[in-house]
């Protein structure tokens, strides 16, 4: 059946070749008897030639073959693919190197890293930075020794824990003594994936969360002074979401994914922006 979306918005995405599409409809052209990728770098049929269907299953049945150039039928394999790397990276502390993840999934290297750059935004490393991240300020908070938190977090050396520390918005010693002498401003915001709590001392940011209240920022620093944020920290915040909100992604993809590869975004934008 025709996929449900407006047909003026699947015509406008197939006119820009937006790749943020590809999987969330295929482009059936009756003049050919081809489907394709919104994406397609093909020659652009006229309107009234085109279908707008759910999946490849439904123009197969319609009577429509893949389009040969751009295999609209290898969209769901890259993106169970992209699913499968991100799994492997939460769960490896040290992150598998790019090689042994793509071998894992069935991409060449450069290939698969390409891939998932374009469906997350992220590379695998910068995803896998993030979480390493989430669990060093979790061992911060567990154990009175930095040093153990460190390498409980899956950090090869105290040298790079150290380049992510800015992320604490603190000292380590003070994220792991639960924010005590910060003050600490916070806001909620819309963001593509749900509401995104942003909080930051007078060093930087602090917590990138999807939230909508400071309860998790009082469970993280829970000897910290909490303030609503400053219309200069909202005017800030805001500015950080709608950068990261513009890069193209698969919203497809699971909403847990979609959160930690947005938040990855929003370090990388707070690290640029100082």
């Amino acid at each position: 059946m025709d996929a449900p979306i407006d047909p003026d918005t699947a015509w406008a995405a197939f006119v820009a070749r937006d790749r943020a599409w590809d999987g969330r409809f295929v482009v059936a052209v009756r003049s050919t008897l081809i489907y394709c990728k919104p994406s397609c770098a093909a020659r652009r049929p006229r309107r009234d030639n085109v279908r707008f269907l759910a999946d490849a299953a439904a123009a197969r049945a319609a009577g429509y073959r893949a389009c040969r150039r751009c295999l609209p039928d290898s969209v769901a394999r890259d993106r169970a693919a992209v699913v499968q790397a991100a799994a492997l990276i939460a769960d490896d502390a040290t992150c598998p190197p790019l090689a042994s993840l793509a071998a894992a999934v069935g991409y060449a290297p450069h290939h698969f890293h390409r891939l998932f750059r374009r469906l997350t935004g992220v590379t695998p490393a910068a995803l896998a930075r993030t979480h390493r991240a989430d669990r060093a300020l979790a061992a911060l908070r567990a154990t009175a020794s930095v040093t153990a938190a460190i390498y409980d977090a899956g950090y090869a050396a105290p040298s790079r824990f150290y380049v992510d520390a800015a992320r604490l918005g603190m000292t380590p010693h003070t994220a792991a003594a639960g924010g005590a002498g910060e003050g600490i401003g916070w806001v909620a915001l819309a963001a593509p994936p749900g509401t995104l709590l942003m909080a930051a001392t007078a060093r930087g940011w602090c917590r990138f969360a999807f939230e909508d209240d400071d309860a998790g920022l009082r469970t993280a620093f829970p000897a910290a002074t909490l303030h609503p944020g400053t219309a200069s920290l909202h005017a800030r915040a805001a500015a950080l979401v709608a950068a990261t909100g513009a890069i193209a992604t698969d919203a497809s993809l699971p909403l847990a994914l979609r959160r930690v590869a947005f938040r990855t975004l929003l370090h990388a934008a707070a690290a640029r922006c100082g």
